[in-house]
């Protein structure tokens, strides 16, 4: 909302009153009066006369918020973001008929009087009285500036900004006071410059930069004599004179400070003339602000950052610090987003999912060794309309996402790698049957057990059934191998390499100690899985993920750079064990069930997932330099994706390999186009002897199986298992909350998926 200048609306006798009482005021701070009661006048500044006497720093030089810019790697600009649209610029930077214009309209004795103009108060009184209204003010620019920096550091609080704009005898004593000390200490041009900077012209600009780019398109520097005018002329109602929506009243205003400029002798009465003859000559460019004005579809990533700011301690100890740095602006925030990376992110989810489908797909990629985010995409665009969203579907609830999806079989290879560090072979075998009940008792962490008889779960079709070693069930996804397997080396392994991998649920909660677990019951973001499998690509170290690289902030003339977070890399396994999971997942992508995900020109390995009732689906894959993760289902999980078109291709069932697959692959084919091809460091799996079972390698077998507790929203049943059978969710035998594996959505819910 534009700030109305004191004065505004008051009749001829308030008028009168008020000027006088000013006129006194102004004389006796003056000649110097003490002024020692100034509770009773309502000022309560500081408590003392001492205080009173001290000029606040940000006076002198406010701290004026600006826009913020976002970058990628590169140093292309992602989006600009601000609190206040505004651009400060030195004086030498702002058009000498700007400078002239607004010293002739709004303060035409700025150079021959100090900071209060007694001769200027009473020539306005005399004017206003004659003219039954408002016809002048008496403030100076000098004043203004002073009310302006309070209006500033109030930013969008009613209550300050009313506190700021409060007409009383208090606030008027101290914006005099203060205006004498701006006068002695800054000097008249720089008294102009800041107030040229700070003062509101309207369209969400503020700054004379900001306006001359919003309503020219240009800088403030090339304004001519008509443009100056015209911007001079909005401070006084930036409603009114505002030249977009009423181009009649905004050309009066515009020739009233020509005829003002001319009067002054600034310019000559000729020019005046034709400058008044002349169009408004608008070029507006419109205002762009926040991550939704983000290129390449970036917004989310825009979105990701600012949260990374707002919630690091680095920036500040607490939120309201933090939020302060933030509003205030200024700020170049350079970060680890790769523009090639994203734009292939981008153009493959466009292919393959449309924003007006009934499901939706998110994707992240991540640099291995170095946490770095390159890409981060999502099919419904950043925005408010129609198939748009402003939650983050690839990030967790606490940094804008929402409470996650379960990841299905892509846990899986968190399993093997545990089970492996642990000494299991890669070899090793288990009966995986079709159908079995859960093992029990299974251990879990603190010397605690699962133990549960009589729960079944099954494999994705009766054809899969072993014995399988641990390479084909993997290939195959074989949800019954997958729970021997950790019914053998217990829970706690699991969840203890789970954590080191930096896998954690999406809603914040603590990882819950189930044997399903192996199947990927609990819900957890892209960005999460993306980043785990990059410990896989690194040969098992886990570096936490970052997006920014460097923040520098310009304050006036000063710039600052800010200390930013840095990945943090642990060993979470070996380099063998590592090797040895990777060998098992580049299985996958060649004769499993991630085909249709496998890069033709590098080596690459990944897992394909896909939940019970299919309510997601997700390809998790790398390669030696970079990592991804991809997520296809409904954010609101209440869409089966059964006899589905997405993307304008029908499926009857939509399988991890055949969706999100595709999705991957052309993502991370073309982020990786002009890298150097990297080899794996595979290790020798021998293959076991086989049993009678085959598979189906024609989908995403085994994704299915896994029973849960298949808590529902709006009213689902407690059954789990694949689409042919299940029972409810093993009853622990030690306590679990209620709704365990039931998400909450925050916008983007999520019952209870399958394995």
């Amino acid at each position: 909302m534009p700030k109305k200048r004191s004065g505004g609306g008051l009749s001829p006798t308030q008028q009168a009153a008020k000027f006088l009482g000013v006129s006194v005021l102004a004389g006796a701070v003056m000649a110097g009066i003490a002024l020692p009661a100034f509770g009773a006048l309502g000022l309560a500044a500081k408590g003392s006369v001492e205080s009173f006497d001290e000029l606040p720093a940000n006076l002198k030089t406010p701290p004026l918020s600006q826009r913020t810019t976002i970058l990628d790697a590169d140093g292309g600009q992602i989006a600009t973001v601000y609190s206040r649209d505004r651009t400060v610029v030195p004086l030498k930077d702002m058009s000498p008929y700007m400078q002239k214009a607004i010293v002739a309209i709004e303060d035409s004795r700025f150079y021959q009087h100090g900071a209060i103009d007694l001769k200027g108060v009473l020539r306005a009184l005399n004017k206003n009285v004659q003219s039954s209204g408002v016809a002048q003010g008496a403030s100076t620019l000098t004043q203004q500036l002073v009310k302006n920096v309070a209006i500033e550091e109030a930013g969008d609080d009613p209550t300050k900004v009313a506190q700021a704009t409060q007409q009383t005898l208090g606030r008027k004593i101290k914006e005099l006071k203060y205006a004498i000390q701006l006068e002695e200490e800054l000097g008249k041009k720089k008294i102009l410059e800041n107030y040229l900077n700070i003062t509101f012209f309207g369209e969400q600009a503020y700054g004379v930069e900001a306006a001359s780019q919003r309503y020219f398109s240009k800088h403030a520097k090339d304004l001519n004599v008509q443009q100056a005018a015209l911007l001079a002329g909005i401070v006084q109602s930036p409603t009114r004179y505002d030249p977009v929506n009423d181009s009649t009243e905004a050309t009066k205003r515009r020739n009233v400070v020509l005829q003002r400029m001319a009067d002054m002798g600034d310019i000559s009465q000729a020019e005046a003339d034709k400058a008044k003859k002349t169009p408004l000559g608008l070029n507006p460019s419109q205002p762009k602000n926040g991550c939704i004005t983000a290129v390449k579809g970036a917004g989310f990533f825009c979105d990701y950052v600012r949260e990374v700011f707002l919630t690091d301690p680095i920036f500040g100890k607490t939120k309201e610090a933090r939020a302060k740095v933030w509003n205030q602006g200024g700020l170049t925030i350079r970060t680890t987003l790769d523009p090639q990376s994203q734009e292939s992110v981008q153009s493959s989810i466009k292919e393959h999912v449309y924003k007006s489908d009934a499901v939706a797909t998110a994707a992240t990629i991540v640099e291995p060794g170095t946490g770095k985010i390159l890409a981060m995409g999502q099919s419904r665009p950043y925005g408010f309309g129609k198939h748009e969203t402003q939650i983050n579907l690839s990030v967790n609830a606490s940094m804008g996402g929402g409470a996650g999806y379960q990841p299905g079989s892509t846990f899986k290879p968190i399993v093997a790698a545990a089970a492996i560090e642990g000494g299991t072979p890669a070899t090793q075998q288990y009966s995986s049957p079709y159908e079995m009940d859960y093992p029990a008792p299974v251990s879990a962490c603190d010397g605690r057990t699962w133990d549960e008889k009589g729960v079944k779960l099954t494999n994705e079709s009766e054809s899969e059934h072993g014995p399988y070693s641990m390479k084909e069930a993997t290939a195959k996804s074989v949800n019954t191998y997958y729970v021997q397997l950790i019914s053998d080396i217990g829970i706690c392994p699991v969840t203890t390499m789970a954590q080191k991998m930096g896998v954690q649920r999406a809603d914040g909660k603590t990882l819950q100690q189930a044997p399903s677990i192996a199947l990927g019951t609990q819900e957890m973001s892209p960005l999460t899985m993306a980043n785990a499998y990059a410990t896989f690509a690194s040969r098992g170290m886990y570096c936490t993920p970052i997006a920014i690289e460097s923040i520098t902030q310009t304050v006036g003339t000063q710039k600052k750079s800010f200390e930013v977070p840095k990945s943090t890399c642990s060993r979470a396994m070996s380099e063998k064990t590592a090797d040895t999971v990777t060998t098992l997942l580049k299985g996958v992508v060649e004769d499993g069930t991630g085909t249709q995900a496998g890069l033709s020109d590098r080596p690459s390995a990944g897992k394909t997932g896909t939940t019970d009732n299919r309510y997601a689906a997700w390809f998790v894959g790398f390669t030696p330099n970079m990592a991804g993760a991809v997520w296809v289902g409904d954010p609101a999980h209440e869409r089966q994706m059964k006899n589905i078109t997405i993307g304008g291709v029908w499926n009857e069932k939509v399988y991890g390999g055949q969706v999100p697959g595709p999705i991957w692959r052309d993502m991370m084919t073309g982020a990786l186009e002009g890298h150097a091809v990297e080899n794996f460091n595979l290790v020798n799996i021998p293959d076991a002897n086989k049993g009678k079972g085959n598979g189906n390698d024609d989908g995403d077998n085994g994704d299915n199986g896994g029973t849960t507790d298949g808590g529902q929203n709006d009213g689902g049943t407690d059954t789990g298992g694949t689409d042919t059978g299940g029972t409810s969710f093993p009853t622990p035998t030690f306590s679990i909350p209620d709704n365990l594996f039931q998400g909450t959505s925050n916008g983007n819910g999520n019952g209870g998926g399958r394995g």
